[in-house]
């Protein structure tokens, strides 16, 4: 047990597989993040996505809204934030949340934005998060840390996480480094956004 309890930065690989009109395999091991395509008429994958980098700040924000009034006020800021218009940041993000931590991940990781799975006071049998450390949260954590972008729980780092147990949860806010400062600030209480 003590061998599988290990951090997220110790990881040497990770990857997932997504498919729908086409199947993409997108894996790191430390050395920067590729995609290769399933070319049926081979069986073979293929490189299509060298050297994935995610860009800086994104358009796209993914999240469960449904939960609003169970988050924390940093998290209701942020959200009402990037859906106000009128606010500071001078893009309009849209909303695209599929309910799939690997379909929104995958998307946001090539066009730039960020997922959030933040803590709710909706199932107090999971306070801390829905979403596992070791097997959901970390290998996306070390994929995005390779191309370019963070993975936080809000507080801290997911790849810093000393785990405590197999089946420990977290929340995961993911993405853009941009877009992920920003809504640490909003939950740090250093910036505030309301819609008065």
């Amino acid at each position: 047990m003590k061998d599988a309890l290990q951090a997220g930065k110790m990881q040497v690989g990770a990857g997932y597989i997504i498919y729908g009109s086409s199947c993409i395999l997108v894996f790191t091991t430390g050395q920067g993040v590729n995609g290769f395509t399933l070319d049926p008429s081979i069986g073979e994958f293929l490189l299509s996505h060298p050297n994935i980098k995610t860009p800086n700040k994104g358009k796209i924000y993914s999240i469960n809204e449904g939960n609003y009034s169970y988050w924390d006020e940093g998290t209701r800021d942020y959200v009402d934030w990037l859906k106000n218009g009128y606010s500071d940041h001078k893009i309009h993000y849209t909303s695209r949340y599929i309910g799939s931590l690997v379909a929104d991940f995958h998307r946001n990781l090539l066009y730039g934005g960020i997922f959030l799975y933040p803590a709710d006071l909706k199932d107090p049998l999971k306070p801390a998060g829905k979403l596992r450390l070791m097997c959901e949260a970390n290998p996306l954590a070390y994929i995005i840390e390779q191309a370019g972008g963070r993975a936080i729980t809000g507080s801290e780092r997911i790849l810093d996480i000393q785990p405590s147990y197999i089946h420990q949860r977290v929340p995961l806010i993911i993405g853009s480094p941009e877009d992920v400062s920003v809504y640490e600030e909003f939950v740090q209480g250093k910036r505030a956004w309301r819609n008065k």
